[in-house]
């Protein structure tokens, strides 16, 4: 459980929060496997027999003060009694994980009985394909379905339905595939004429991988396109011959996701269900109205980017609430150029917590490599999430794709939430008291994550001696705790030394997306400016650099690179790039709005580090493919001709570009050697990142270096207006010089 805060000591109350200019609150990545600092969690068991504050429920930790038959709880400061259990448990520390750490990972016990917890275990995967598509999607989609059937644990169960004007179900138990198919009702109040259940017993349809692979492969082989001939019988000619109608995705969706229902709690804890989509729903139930995005939004006076953001439809937002009482996870696979409206769509994957994944093209499409790279992590999934502070504040708004407790405040619930998945909190004062100047009080916060694993099968020896081979998996409930405290800044300079950029950067795009999508795009980046107006005018402030002549500020004086604050300088450079970046681009610039959505969607669940290189990439140079020239440079072109390196290696987290400057030494080897540091670096990138990034290597002046100079931001107008006489960066901060004069004015 990482977990990283804007600012590692806090300010004393809200007027010292609100001079500083600067936000307030952590990132948590609850699932990975160490904290930020890459320690491991203290491993054990008894999760249910941990003390709990009697006052506000926090946990037993190390910063409790532990007496011989009483505990203080760390955030509230009550006294509580212990069990006489817990006192001799407690009575030899070494044995409980608990007295070792303040990061605790404990074992709950189960309810069921170890038979039902073997079945409940068994991993069910299902594969629902897009046949209103093309060959080249089918065999894009048979390629990431293949490499999936590698990378899925041994005993689980795996099945294959297809979609367009009819629903087909696989059956590949047999010595030859069988598909049965359902006709999807063309209206959008439609409702499939027959159960599923009664097609194909739901578990016919489900297969065990160990035995039926080989088949599932030759059912994969069996996909062909629907015809056009067959989807205009089926969907109705439309005027002139014009195909109407024939992907059923809506109606798919639910009848699957209440197909498998009626195993959920028997069979299975959680069913993943992998959508490929090669474009918009636009038959039966579901269907969507992709006409909005041909709109002419100028002329009647509308912002695109506002019309375009929302959903059109709630169908899709209530078919994850069904999918989650129905123990179902959808991940989409969106691959198409074409305007599909994810804005809708996006629900079903991100609130049954699933993901969103989008390629525009099938040629360079990194589809398998994704798949293969989802299903070899591990994950967690049936997880509450619940963040407790000491008495002095409280968390103010939540962030990520999660969804709150109807009940219990500050309690979320995450379907399923792998090692990257990260959720982020903001913090206000509960008075305006705030933390004592004394050293007692220390802020203080308890981070709870309940959760589910499946634990693989793996060999037990019996009481003979004898190996036995365990092939069923088996559900472990876990608590996992993590307790930190922070310290108090004393003034404002101590705040701003202790300032973490990247986490400032993770809360700021959490705040410009939510904006964005009530408001508009064109809101988002006021709110942006805004923020960075106010942090340059109250950081000039606390510096006293604004020098007042005659009654009005002397614009030389103001710092607005903030030059005298190393953790804030970064600062001004991400705003820009976020203002740069698709995120916030606007729709008359070219940015589409499915990308748009999958950006937001992508930006929301990043840690902080990987948000940044997404946000302004890293630039490296490289003397030869072995030896690293300098480790950063800005993005310009500036740097590249001062640098005189011959290699540039560019990281945006999701491309990773390798560019050979025109100067280069001819006998440079290009591309880069499998063997040298370059490579062994790329390697090592790509292996940690949740996604796989594009890899692309130019060569300056032979190939089209239009991707790589893209990046190269610093010199581009931060309203997409292109090159200006006053280059990018540079008339950035003129502008928000000037808005600075105007604000303390």
């Amino acid at each position: 459980m990482a977990v990283r805060a804007t600012v590692s000591r806090f300010p004393m109350d809200t007027d010292a929060r609100e001079a500083s200019g600067l936000l307030w609150g952590v990132t948590v990545t609850p699932f990975a496997a160490a904290d930020e600092n890459n320690r491991a969690p203290s491993y054990g068991s008894g999760g249910d027999l941990l003390p709990r504050c009697e006052n506000c429920w926090a946990y037993f930790n190390t910063y409790c003060e532990l007496e011989q038959w009483s505990w203080a709880c760390s955030l509230c400061g009550n006294l509580n009694g212990l069990s006489s259990d817990a006192i001799e448990r407690y009575s030899s520390p070494q044995s409980c994980a608990e007295m070792m750490s303040s990061f605790v990972d404990l074992e709950l016990p189960t309810q069921e009985s170890a038979e039902e917890a073997a079945m409940l275990a068994c991993p069910v995967y299902v594969a629902a394909v897009d046949l209103s598509s093309s060959e080249e999607f089918l065999e894009l989609t048979k390629s990431a379905l293949l490499a999936a059937l590698e990378a899925l644990a041994p005993g689980s169960l795996f099945g294959l339905a297809t979609f367009s004007h009819k629903l087909g179900l696989y059956d590949v138990q047999g010595p030859i595939p069988v598909v049965k198919n359902v006709f999807i009702p063309p209206d959008a109040e439609g409702t499939l004429p027959i159960e599923l259940e009664d097609v194909m017993p739901l578990l016919q349809f489900l297969a065990p991988v160990d035995t039926c692979k080989d088949r599932i492969a030759s059912a994969l082989e069996t996909l062909r396109p629907t015809t056009s001939w067959e989807r205009t019988t089926a969907a109705g000619q439309g005027l002139d011959g014009v195909l109407i109608g024939g992907r059923g995705f809506g109606m798919a969706m639910e009848a699957l996701c209440n197909y498998l229902a009626s195993e959920y709690g028997n069979t299975f804890a959680l069913a993943r269900v992998f959508a490929f989509l090669s474009g918009p729903p636009d038959y039966g139930a579901g269907q969507l109205d992709t006409r909005r995005y041909g709109e002419q939004y100028a002329s009647k006076g509308e912002d695109a980017d506002r019309a375009l953001l929302p959903a059109q439809t709630p169908f899709y937002k209530d078919l994850a609430a069904v999918a989650v009482q129905a123990g179902v996870c959808v991940d989409i696979f969106a691959v198409t150029n074409e305007y599909t409206d994810l804005a809708s769509l996006k629900f079903l994957s991100i609130e049954s917590g699933g993901s969103l994944f989008l390629y525009t093209s099938t040629e360079d499409s990194t589809l398998p490599q994704d798949m293969y790279r989802m299903l070899s992590r591990p994950y967690a999934f049936g997880c509450v999430l619940r963040l407790r502070t000491s008495t002095e504040f409280k968390p103010g708004n939540s962030y990520g794709h999660f969804f709150p407790d109807p009940q219990y405040e500050n309690v979320q619930h995450v379907i399923c939430c792998d090692s990257y998945a990260t959720y982020a909190y903001d913090f206000v004062f509960e008075n305006n008291i705030g933390f004592s100047r004394t050293k007692s009080d220390v802020p203080t916060i308890q981070i709870a994550f309940q959760y589910s694993v499946v634990v693989p099968p793996q060999e037990l020896s019996n009481s003979g001696g004898v190996s036995t081979n365990r092939t069923k998996h088996s559900l472990q409930r876990r608590l996992r705790i993590r307790t930190l405290q922070f310290g108090v800044a004393q003034n404002i300079h101590e705040l701003y030394d202790s300032c973490d950029p990247e986490v400032v950067l993770s809360l700021l795009v959490h705040k410009v997306i939510l904006a964005s999508l009530e408001e508009g795009v064109r809101e988002g980046r006021i709110l942006l400016q805004e923020w960075l107006v106010i942090l340059t005018a109250q950081y000039n402030d606390a510096y006293k650099l604004i020098q007042y002549s005659n009654g009005s500020s002397l614009r030389s004086q103001i710092d607005v690179a903030l030059s005298q604050c190393p953790q804030l300088q970064p600062l001004p450079r991400l705003i820009f790039a976020l203002l740069r970046n698709p995120l916030l681009r606007f729709h008359e610039e070219g940015v589409h709005p499915d990308y748009r959505i999958y950006l937001q969607c992508l930006f929301s669940m990043l840690e902080p580090s990987s948000l940044h290189r997404a946000v302004y990439p890293v630039l490296t140079s490289y003397a030869t493919p072995d030896k690293q020239a300098y480790p950063r440079h800005s993005l310009s072109r500036a740097a590249l001709i001062t640098s005189g390196s011959p290699i540039f290696f560019l990281d945006a987290f999701t491309i990773l570009v390798v560019f050979y400057s025109s100067t280069a030494d001819p006998t440079i080897p290009f591309p880069p050697p499998h063997d040298c540091l370059l490579r062994t670096t790329i390697n090592k990138l790509k292996q940690d990142r949740c996604i796989t990034p594009k890899l692309i290597f130019i060569r300056g002046g032979q190939d089209d270096a239009s991707i790589f100079e893209n990046f190269l931001i610093e010199e581009q107008d931060v309203d997409g207006s292109g090159l200006t006489s006053v280059m990018g960066f540079v008339s950035f901060l003129e502008d928000i010089t000037q808005k600075v004069l105007d604000f303390v004015k």
